[in-house]
């Protein structure tokens, strides 16, 4: 599940209120999971477009090495937190990787923050910036 980072030298972040009580990876492992979130978010081709208050879509990188990154990290996510639904589809010519996120309406606040991460390193990676962490 997708948490804070650690701020440097002060331990883990605590806890943010969107992570809920459903998900299973043990909290001292939350930061390098939202790290890897984040990796994936800085990578993305296109900014994240909602079809519903439900989903999410993200556009990211093509090829062989992008497709398994993107359907491990699902995987390992739907293991601890099962109310996620991952879709992982190839987009014809572009061959870009679209990554659709669904959840319940009882997690629609989950996803509206992991689609709020995705939308802010969207927009500083097209001024060649890093998201502040967190």
């Amino acid at each position: 599940m997708p948490t804070a980072t650690p701020d440097a030298g002060t331990g883990p972040a605590p806890e943010p209120g969107w992570v809920p009580e459903a998900c299973t990876l043990p909290t001292e492992e939350r930061p390098l999971r939202l790290a890897e979130w984040d990796g994936l978010f800085a990578t993305q081709v296109a900014a994240p477009s909602r079809h519903s208050p439900s989903q999410v879509r993200l556009r990211l990188p093509g090829g062989t090495e992008s497709a398994s990154r993107v359907r491990e990290l699902a995987e390992r996510e739907s293991d601890c937190c099962s109310f996620f639904e991952f879709a992982a589809t190839a987009d014809g010519p572009s061959a870009d990787v679209l990554l659709t996120i669904s959840v319940d309406q009882a997690h629609e606040g989950v996803l509206n923050a992991l689609a709020e991460r995705a939308a802010e390193a969207a927009a500083h990676q097209g001024r060649g910036e890093r998201p502040p962490p967190g």
